[in-house]
Order: C-alpha cells, then structure tokens, then sequence
C-alpha cells in the first residue's frame, strides 16, 4: 500500500479556493511561535502591510466573527465595535478560535473555516493591489486579489486600523 504525500497546500482553504476556481500563489515559510506576521514578511520578503492577519473574535454574546487586518496594524476594538454594531468585541481564546474555525492558531484562514462565520474587513485592505493571508496551515501564505474576500466571502468592509 503507498502512502499519499500529503502537500502544504491541502487544506480547507486551497480546497475552497480551488473549488471557485481561485488563482493563487503559495508562498511557504518556516513556522517562528509567535513571529506573526513580522516573521512571514521577512522570510517572504514581502511588505508587512500586505500580509493579512485572520483574527477570530467574539462579540458580547460570545458570538463569534473574524476580523481582517494589515499584518503591521491593531484592530481598535471599541471603533469595530462601533461599526458592527456590537456593545463589545475581543479575541477568542485560542482554543475556542480553533474551535470556531476549524483552524489551529497561527494557521487561521479566512477561507473554509469550520463555522459560518461573520467576516470583517480593513477597507483599506481592499485598496492594495494582492495581498498575502493564510492558507490554512502554520507557515503557509497565499497570494491573491483582495477582492476576493469580499467576493467569495462576502466579507464586509470595516474602518478599525490603529498603528501597531
């Protein structure tokens, strides 16, 4: 019996992409705990700005949604809050992010997540010409059209950066 090679781009996410017919770049790193977006910037070489953070929040009903953001940018909590509507926004604890999103933490795509989920995203993400975002798997980018996720993920527009 052979065994099947199993490559770095199967996952939920590439699936869904492929499945709609996405074109893509796969773009691999080496994993760093903790290295977030600063990390895959420099190995990849592309401007942290670009790389796009999948963030899995909750509002005060403990109802989760994801939030999109510039790889060198913070969410303002209380501005997306504003803009949700929502009394109060704040991450998930690791374990019940991955719950939602079917995802291990540092590995979270926006793409073929677990759960239905309400998407947010930067508007001014929207303005750059690609940008990179997980995947679907530790130390795994794709490059695509930011349009995409308004398109495939009918993710919404939100005005909440703050400097890093």
């Amino acid at each position: 019996m052979s065994k099947k090679t199993v490559h770095v781009s199967e996952t939920p996410a590439t699936q869904m992409l492929r499945r709609q017919g996405v074109s893509f770049t796969e773009h691999v790193y080496d994993y760093v705990e903790h290295g977030g977006t600063g990390e895959s910037s420099r190995q990849l070489g592309v401007p942290e700005h670009e790389v796009i953070k999948t963030l899995v929040m909750q509002d005060e009903k403990a109802q989760p949604l994801i939030v999109l953001m510039h790889g060198d940018r913070q969410v303002s909590l209380k501005e997306l809050a504003r803009q949700i509507p929502c009394k109060k926004v704040e991450p998930c604890k690791p374990e019940v992010a991955q719950r939602h999103s079917g995802y291990m933490v540092g590995g979270t795509s926006p793409f073929g997540c677990k759960k239905a989920m309400p998407i947010y995203v930067e508007a001014t993400i929207l303005e750059l010409p690609r940008i990179c975002i997980n995947g679907g798997r530790r130390g795994f980018l794709v490059g695509l059209a930011p349009h995409l996720l308004v398109e495939l993920l009918a993710a919404r527009p939100v005005h909440c950066a703050s400097a890093e």
